[in-house]
C-alpha cells in the first residue's frame, strides 16, 4: 500500500480558546483578546479578490481556452469566508505570542510565493495576510514530536481515504507504518503546544463560522490531516453578524 505523502501546509499552528463569559456584538466575526474582526473587514477582503477577478477576465475566452473550463481566467477560487477569519485570527494571536515569549521568525515567507501558490495578485490583502500569518509562525517553536494515539491516527486513515490518499482497502494499522513519522509526530506537538500556549488568550468566534480550524498538516488536494479548533461551539459568543 502506498499512501500518498502528507503536505505540511504550515510548520505551526494556533490553538484559540473561548472566552470565559459573553460578548456580543453585532458585525463582529472573532475577538482576540480586546482586538475585534469585523464582518466589514472580512468583505472588504473577499470582495477586493472578487473586484480583481473581474477586471482581469477577458469579454471573450482565447480561442484555446473555452469558457467554463477550469481554470480559466475569473473561475479562480475565492478563500471562504472562515478561511479569511482564520488567516486574521491567528495573525493577531501570532504577534501577541510572539511579542510576550520573544519569538522571532525564522524564515521570511514571500508575499510573491504565496501569490503565486494562491493565484491571487501581490497586491490584495488576502495574500499579503497569508504571508505576513506563516512568516510569523515559522518563529514559533513546536515542542518535542507526540505519538499519534490510537483514535487520532484512525482520524488519520478515516480522513486520507476521503481524499483519496489512501486505498479503501487498507487498514488503520497498514496505513499507520507510513504514515506515523517525525513529520506526523511534529505536526500533534505543534498543535498540542500552541494549544496550550495560547490558553491565556481571550478569543472566541462567531458561531457562523464554527466549526473552524486551522490545518497543520494536510493530504495532497488540501483536505486536512491535523488540524487546531479555533473556537468552540458553546452559546457564550459573538452572535448577530450580518
Amino acid at each position: 500500500m502506498r499512501a500518498r505523502r502528507l503536505v505540511a501546509v504550515a510548520s505551526v499552528a494556533v490553538g484559540l480558546v473561548a472566552l470565559s463569559g459573553c460578548r456580543s456584538e453585532p458585525g463582529v466575526a472573532a475577538y482576540v483578546g480586546d482586538q475585534r474582526i469585523t464582518e466589514e473587514a472580512v468583505t472588504r477582503i473577499l470582495d477586493e479578490l472578487r473586484d480583481d477577478a473581474a477586471a482581469s477576465t477577458p469579454e471573450q475566452p482565447a480561442p484555446d481556452q473555452p469558457a467554463g473550463q477550469p481554470g480559466a481566467p475569473g473561475e479562480q477560487r475565492l478563500p471562504s469566508r472562515g478561511e479569511v477569519v482564520s488567516t486574521l485570527v491567528l495573525g493577531d494571536v501570532c504577534k501577541r505570542l510572539s511579542a510576550d515569549k520573544g519569538y522571532r521568525p525564522q524564515t521570511q515567507v514571500p508575499v510573491e510565493q504565496v501569490s503565486q501558490q494562491l493565484g491571487y495578485p501581490t497586491d490584495t490583502t488576502y495574500p499579503q495576510r497569508v504571508a505576513e500569518l506563516y512568516t510569523c509562525l515559522s518563529g514559533v517553536p513546536s515542542g518535542q514530536p507526540v505519538a499519534p494515539s490510537e483514535q487520532e491516527m484512525t482520524d488519520l486513515v478515516k480522513a486520507g481515504k476521503a481524499a483519496g490518499a489512501i486505498p479503501a482497502e487498507v487498514t488503520v494499522e497498514q496505513a499507520a507504518t507510513q504514515l506515523d513519522g517525525e513529520q506526523l509526530r511534529t505536526a500533534l506537538a505543534t498543535r498540542n503546544a500552541l494549544a496550550e500556549a495560547v490558553e491565556g488568550y481571550d478569543v472566541t468566534v462567531n458561531p457562523r463560522y464554527r466549526p473552524l480550524s486551522f490545518p497543520v498538516l494536510s493530504f495532497a488536494g488540501n483536505v486536512a490531516a491535523v488540524s487546531v479548533p479555533l473556537g468552540e461551539a458553546g452559546s457564550d459568543a459573538v452572535t448577530g453578524a450580518a
